[in-house]
């Protein structure tokens, strides 16, 4: 066994040598939880003879959860065997599995995924003549907020009264429930609230858990819901051995159930509970932690709790306004070149966050023409996300009529009731009479040899591609683009206020961007050329596996750590973005920024820019307010403040946290000797890897160095910083 009590700090060894009872420990950011957890459990087994059968450890991710179990064998060797390391869903299938005959289903029940839950809420509302794709995404919705929060149809009804098509929106979720019954199946929701109700309802399924689980250690507590405290609640009741580990400050799921006030039930519930502190940070440096600390005591729902670390100050942070989205990639990505070109870092050390993954757009096409390896998290690739998609195989059908795979994905978007069978009769017609299925839709009132009703149902759908070809052939693209997003009323289908639907719409105006930049810097070019570009853009590439930037949303970053760490959009609007209830929201988007902050090691850099072209337009921003909460902009400052004109050198604010702009081209980028870029001059041709022959048009000098203007024959004008970019001269 390889287990020693000396690898703990004396924060961490106060909890792990308190075993009886309930225990709460709040674990601030790196402060090494998941050694707490490990070095607890093995005590138990070595020291205080607890038998690993009647242990239990609960983690949110079956990562977390190999994780524990790879540190316990190897501490514990084969004193693990028995111990359920876990995560909620998965005990709660055990459960089910040896007790849910009693409450009247089979133990072999299926698990339904949200594929066949959104196909039986469809039947339900066709069969029930109720209309609309909307009344289906909110009852899908619903349906699992009820029961992450336990409650019955009849409950959520008198909880949401006021709920757009709440009525039907619980009659929906009765039959479904009905159904579900009928087929012997529960979905990934009902894992959790039926295991609480057979717990709550059978005395000896309820006794069999609690004595085979007389020590519960569960991670992650703050971004339990209501039923897996319950769950919790219940089955730690017979012994109270039950020990907490978890962090207020980031919960960062509340739009999915996750409540952190669960962290203040369990010191109510639990009668005696001891409350622990890890306040020792063992990931990034002092500057780091004093931003994240001034940041996050502007919350009022939280335990009082103060990172610091033996690591030393570090650098200060760096800060950069941008004028517009261009602008800051290309100073994120010119950092990032300085970054590696000096020799302490790799690009694997490196993330860009971002709050909604639409923010990527800019960062991906700068990425590229700099041929730096990057993948992308939280999310898809621009060009490959469903919404942006169907919007370029619309262009492409009017670009190419011919493309039949094209005009099978947008037939029945935005949905028209255009199923397969009426597309293989389609198809099936095209082939015999050598058409294209664009040729046969748009000639479908005309033909005598189609049956009525199908000709009926396409066309709508014929008339609009008519009218799409007919712009395509009098106006520009960007035009095009907005007719397209107008005509489709997609600011109507992604409507709803949710995370999803917003990032959707931002991907729809990000696209109209890209479009807009292409026109402006190639001028002439037609939607062939833009579709050329775009098809180079989103080629799949593999990466080696090892090197490459990182960029992701906050959320999929949580649990991660690097080197360096870029946050970038943060204005008023994207970072934090506010809802409803507009305290609650702001405190977990304050979180959010908080776990963004705390992902950084070394190197943290924030940006943001004083424009962006958003929702179709562009737009004024203004610096968040966690920017100034944070100490990252000084508290006597305007929005406008310019890191890199206002303010030449750091200052410190509260705690030693030095913030100082951010360079386009940093300090620890070695400069070129000017023979370096002497050949680059207007009529010089140049190769680069992903783009090709090109002509340089122009050079220009600035006050960060030479900038050459680029006419590459396969996707147009770029303007690439010489410094950097992977171009060579060709004969």
């Amino acid at each position: 066994m390889s287990f020693s009590l000396n690898e703990l700090n004396e924060e961490q060894m106060k909890p792990v040598l308190d075993t009886e009872g309930a225990v709460l420990v709040t674990a601030g950011a790196g402060s090494g939880k998941t050694r707490l957890l490990t070095h607890r459990i093995a005590y138990l087994v070595t020291e205080k003879q607890v038998k690993p059968y009647n242990i239990l450890a609960i983690t949110f991710t079956n990562k977390a959860a190999n994780e524990m179990r790879e540190r316990l064998s190897a501490m514990l060797a084969d004193a693990t065997d028995g111990m359920l390391i876990s995560t909620f869903h998965s005990m709660c299938v055990r459960i089910l599995r040896k007790f849910i005959d009693r409450i009247g289903y089979g133990k072999n029940f299926s698990i339904y995924g949200e594929d066949e839950k959104e196909r039986i809420v469809k039947n339900i509302i066709k069969a029930k003549e109720y209309e609309g794709d909307e009344l289906c995404k909110k009852a899908v919705w619903a349906i699992s907020d009820a029961k992450n929060a336990g409650n019955s149809p009849e409950e959520y009804k008198k909880l949401y009264e006021y709920y757009d098509y709440i009525d039907e929106i619980c009659v929906i979720y009765s039959e479904y429930e009905k159904e579900l019954k009928k087929n012997n199946a529960l979905d990934y929701d009902d894992l959790l609230l039926v295991t609480y109700r057979l717990l709550r309802e059978d005395a000896d399924a309820l006794e069999y858990c609690q004595n085979r689980f007389r020590y519960i250690h569960v991670d992650e507590f703050q971004d339990t819901n209501t039923v897996q405290y319950e769950l919790v609640r219940l089955i730690g009741s017979k012994y109270g051995n039950v020990f907490a580990v978890g962090d207020e400050d980031q919960c960062i799921y509340g739009w999915r159930g996750a409540d952190f006030r669960n962290i203040f039930n369990f010191t109510h519930d639990f009668t005696g509970c001891r409350i622990y502190k890890l306040e020792q940070n063992y990931r990034s440096t002092q500057n780091i932690l004093s931003a994240a600390n001034m940041l996050i005591k502007n919350n009022t729902s939280r335990l009082d709790k103060t990172l610091w670390t033996a690591n030393g100050d570090g650098d200060a942070i760096e800060f950069f306004r941008a004028n517009s989205e261009t602008e800051e990639a290309s100073a994120v990505v010119s950092s990032i070149i300085g970054l590696v070109r000096s020799g302490k870092y790799k690009f694997s050390d490196i993330a860009i966050l971002m709050r909604l993954n639409a923010l990527s757009r800019s960062f991906e096409e700068k990425l590229i023409q700099y041929g730096i390896p990057h993948k992308i998290f939280g999310g898809f690739k621009f060009f490959e996300r469903k919404e942006i998609k169907d919007l370029l195989a619309y262009l492409k059908v009017l670009c190419n009529p011919s493309d039949n795979e094209a005009l099978i994905r947008i037939i029945n978007f935005p949905k028209r009731g255009i199923g397969d069978g009426t597309v293989t009769q389609l198809r099936n017609y095209g082939a015999v009479t050598g058409q294209s299925l664009f040729d046969v839709i748009t000639n479908i009132k005309t033909n005598p040899d189609l049956p009525v009703a199908m000709i009926k149902k396409l066309t709508g759908f014929s008339e609009l591609l008519q009218a799409l070809y007919e712009k395509k052939n009098s106006s520009d693209i960007y035009g095009l683009v907005t007719y397209i997003v107008s005509v489709l009323q997609l600011n109507v289908l992604y409507g709803d206020d949710t995370d999803e639907n917003r990032n959707r719409l931002m991907h729809v105006g990000e696209f109209a961007a890209s479009v807009k930049q292409f026109e402006e810097d190639n001028v002439g070019a037609g939607l062939d050329d833009y579709l050329q570009m775009i098809s180079l853009y989103s080629d799949t590439e593999e990466m080696d596996g090892s090197d490459y930037v990182s960029i992701a949303t906050v959320h999929s970053a949580k649990g991660l750590e690097f080197k360096v760490v870029y946050v970038v959009g943060m204005e008023e609007g994207i970072f934090p973005i506010l809802r409803l209830d507009a305290n609650t929201d702001e405190q977990e988007e304050r979180r959010l920024f908080y776990v963004a902050i705390t992902r950084a090691m070394k190197k943290l850099f924030v940006t943001y820019s004083s424009s962006r072209f958003l929702y179709g337009q562009r737009k004024q921003m203004f610096a968040a307010r966690f920017l100034k909460e944070a100490g990252i902009l000084p508290s006597n400052t305007g929005t406008n403040y310019s890191g890199g004109s206002q303010y030449g050198g750091s200052y410190s604010s509260a705690r030693a946290n030095p913030v100082t702009p951010i360079r386009q081209r940093p300090s620890e980028a070695p400069v070129k000797q000017q023979g370096d870029t002497a050949g680059f001059v207007a009529g010089a041709k140049v190769i680069h890897p992903k783009f090709g022959q090109g002509t340089i048009v122009a050079v220009t000098e600035e006050h960060n160095g030479k900038y050459a203007q680029v006419e590459f024959a396969k996707v147009g004008k770029i303007t690439l910083a010489l410094e950097y970019a992977p171009l060579q001269l060709s004969d």
